[in-house]
């Protein structure tokens, strides 16, 4: 996939506000400070499309992203939304902040039409964190379609992410009986992102031909 164009489109705390759903789309979401403005800034090939930031929980709306992309030189071009939402595990952030942001970010991912696919951000320097398996499996619970995305894997020992990212997997194989589709992925050296592009290629595809 070779991507055109990505702009920023619009921000708003409401599912209600978000663009016409005739597109597309594909949210991104983590615990704070797992990488996701950086990985998103990767895959789009941009250094400073999402705002990054070292303070934990500043993306605090359901950010918008207008993405073009083409499937080879002399393809037809595709549109679709990247979503940006808030991360969760809010470290600093007041009791009540943090109700209104899991409603938001719940109402979203429930009722966007348009939504086929939810990047689930996992730092991959860590050993499986109860509050990433807690997330997965409501997402489960309610049947909404989701991949798994490691993070950061430069910043270990490739022996060191894969246990990680294995004991992930074992934690979840001990209630589901199917796996998400699963990725490695850095910033930093790019790895990872040719895979997570061609998924969301196909799935523009299907979506394509199902509209039509």
């Amino acid at each position: 996939m070779l991507i055109t164009k990505a702009v920023y489109s619009i921000s708003n705390p409401h599912v209600k506000n978000c663009p016409k759903p005739d597109r597309p789309e594909y949210a991104f979401i983590g615990r704070s400070n797992v990488g996701k403005s950086s990985l998103i800034n990767m895959l789009c090939g941009q250094q400073k499309l999402a705002k990054t930031s070292g303070t934990p929980g500043k993306t605090q709306l359901i950010n918008h992203f207008e993405i073009e992309s083409r499937d080879g030189a002399k393809q037809p071009l595709s549109k679709w939304y990247l979503v940006d939402l808030p991360g969760y595990g809010y470290a600093k952030v007041a009791q009540n902040k943090r109700n209104e942001w899991e409603l938001m970010i719940r109402d979203y991912l429930l009722k966007r039409k348009n939504l086929l696919q939810v990047f689930v951000l996992i730092d991959s320097r860590h050993l499986p964190q109860k509050i990433d398996r807690e997330f997965v499996d409501n997402l489960l619970n309610a049947q909404i379609p989701f991949s798994l995305v490691f993070t950061k894997s430069d910043k270990e020992k490739p022996a060191v992410v894969k246990r990680h990212v294995q004991a992930f997997l074992e934690t979840l194989r001990e209630h589901w009986q199917f796996l998400p589709q699963t990725f490695v992925t850095s910033a930093i050296n790019h790895s990872g992102r040719d895979e997570i592009l061609s998924l969301i290629n196909n799935f523009n595809k299907s979506f394509t031909s199902g509209h039509s």
